[in-house]
């Protein structure tokens, strides 16, 4: 694969840093001194360039993407970074490329016998099914799909090798106690469709059908994310079966897939709460044709890694990362991305020019930094769960990751406190990073430190929705940097024109402060929590 700019970084280029290192407490005192080369003015030079309309919205494996991340290598070689990725030449790369599926849908019904069911009109699939050509198959009655102590509607059907029916929800007594959990609380039953299919699969079920509560919600949902849905998707290439996708319709197409009205269907329903068992043995099974066709392309992407090696610690490793993709252009709109991640992307060129500056002024941190922008993070933090399974150092050397996924806006909470990051993580696994990131805001940038999304009961579950999660998973602490979202997240309106650049240059100058000293401490940061 050949990139648009600047080829030669290709080959590799291993810069050397220069000076000796000084005594630590010297390196300290100069935090400030390099934390200060990072501006407000450099920070929008380069996201005028990172979030404009000629990168196209940077999509994964696209034009605008190759073009960002051959402006990130060429700013890592200017800088003094080291190219550390082997390449097929036997020589240093700044990039580590590797290949995606894109899939996308080409002919998908279901046959009742009675007529022709269509996709994105009469149902919907969530997940991976791959049927090139029409499949026969025997369908049964699940009943809600429950398998539970109290409650089971699995004690008298087969569905090996078989598609199951199973309705949404939980069933309730006479009394309105839910018959799973015995009282008026439902149980996780009630909401976790992901629990039925897993279940349905572990007895043998060839596919999962999810009958919706009513027409209208199943149209609801159709409508509102039918892009979605027909959108292709971007993955790994699997090994072994693709058929782990649900489906979901309607109780009209579901009665109409056993052979029985759907007044006889809601009538099995309303026997379950009058008896408070299971009726999955009085529907006869019945018998569809499914095709579900993929199309599948190889899409070729690449992380870009920037490095800069340690002195008498140099085999110890902080990484620092924000993803450089975004959204691509949809209906002849650029999604610039501007905040999401364009930000936390120049955040991460502006910490590496400073560092590899202290570098070639004779302090080079003690252990060694990696500065990785990632890939494919909007199609499901690819490019850092790549890099995680495929790591350049190993995994137990790495000492941290500071993750930076949003700083440039404000949100709503914070409209008249401009001067504040969300912070989350940071204590999940080390109680010193913790401690470290509030110590050097205290000192140096005396943001506030929201911790509002670091709450494990927070609905947004944040803290699973970055790149920092995936080294969080391999037991490696993180500490991710977020602003909240805002009414252009994920919009064709995320635009260089609404970032507060003062505001980005005190978060990551906090970031460089806390990145300083986690390189340059004599201990290695504890992992003495578990809070995940």
């Amino acid at each position: 694969m050949k990139h648009l700019l600047c080829a030669f970084l290709v080959s590799g280029i291993v810069v050397q840093g220069l000076g000796q290192q000084q005594a630590s407490t010297t390196i300290t005192d100069k935090s400030a001194e390099y934390a200060a080369t990072i501006t407000a003015d450099d920070l929008s030079r380069h996201l005028h360039i990172i979030a404009s309309d000629s990168l196209e919205g940077r999509d994964t494996g696209e034009r605008g993407q190759k073009m960002a991340a051959n402006y990130i290598a060429t700013h890592f070689f200017n800088s003094g970074l080291q190219a550390v990725v082997n390449s097929e030449e036997n020589s240093k790369s700044f990039y580590q490329p590797f290949e995606l599926v894109r899939r996308s849908w080409g002919q998908v019904y279901v046959e009742t016998g009675t007529k022709r069911r269509e996709f994105l009109k009469d149902f919907y699939i969530i997940g991976s099914l791959n049927y090139p050509g029409q499949k026969d198959m025997d369908v049964v009655f699940g009943g809600y799909g429950i398998d539970a102590p109290n409650y089971s509607d699995y004690s008298k059907i087969d569905v090996k090798g078989k598609g199951v029916l199973v309705w949404s929800g939980e069933p309730a007594g006479r009394k309105g106690k839910y018959l799973v959990t015995g009282t008026s609380e439902a149980s996780e039953w009630a909401t976790n469709w992901r629990k039925k299919v897993a279940t349905a699969k572990e007895k043998g079920a060839e596919l999962v059908f999810v009958v919706t509560e009513d027409q209208k919600t199943l149209d609801n949902t159709i409508n509102q994310y039918k892009g979605y849905f027909s959108h292709p998707t971007l993955g790994f290439r699997e090994n072994g079966a693709t058929n782990d996708g649900t489906v979901f319709i309607s109780p009209a197409m579901a009665a109409e897939m056993l052979g029985v009205s759907e007044r006889q269907l809601e009538r099995q329903r309303r026997r379950i709460s009058r008896r408070g068992k299971s009726t999955t043995d009085r529907v006869d099974a019945g018998a569809i044709s499914i095709q579900a066709q993929r199309k599948e392309e190889a899409v070729i992407t690449e992380n870009v890694l920037g490095y800069i090696e340690g002195t008498d610690k140099k085999d110890e490793l902080l990484v620092i990362t924000a993803h450089y993709d975004h959204e691509g252009i949809k209906d002849g709109q650029i999604y610039n991305g501007a905040d999401d991640d364009g930000s936390g992307t120049v955040a991460v060129l502006e910490m590496a020019e400073a560092f590899a500056q202290a570098k070639n002024d004779g302090f080079a941190p003690r252990r060694s930094i990696l500065f990785m922008t990632v890939t494919a993070e909007e199609k499901g933090l690819l490019g850092s769960e790549y890099y995680t399974k495929n790591p350049i150092f190993p995994l137990q050397n790495t000492v941290v990751n500071l993750n930076i996924d949003m700083i440039g806006r404000v949100d709503k909470s914070h409209e008249n406190n401009p001067d504040y990051i969300y912070v989350i993580g940071a204590d999940k696994l080390s109680s010193e990073l913790h401690k470290i990131n509030e110590e050097a805001n205290a000192k140096y940038t005396k943001l506030d430190l929201d911790y509002t999304y670091n709450d494990p009961n927070d609905p947004n579950r944040f803290y699973y929705r970055s790149d920092h999660y995936n080294f969080a998973k391999n037991r490696i602490p993180v500490a991710f940097f977020f602003n909240g979202v805002h009414d252009d997240y994920h919009r064709p309106t995320d635009d260089v024109e609404k970032i507060n650049f003062q505001k980005m240059e005190k978060i990551t100058r906090l970031v460089f402060h806390t990145a300083w000293e986690l390189a340059n401490r004599e201990q290695r940061i504890v992992v003495d929590s578990n809070k995940q």
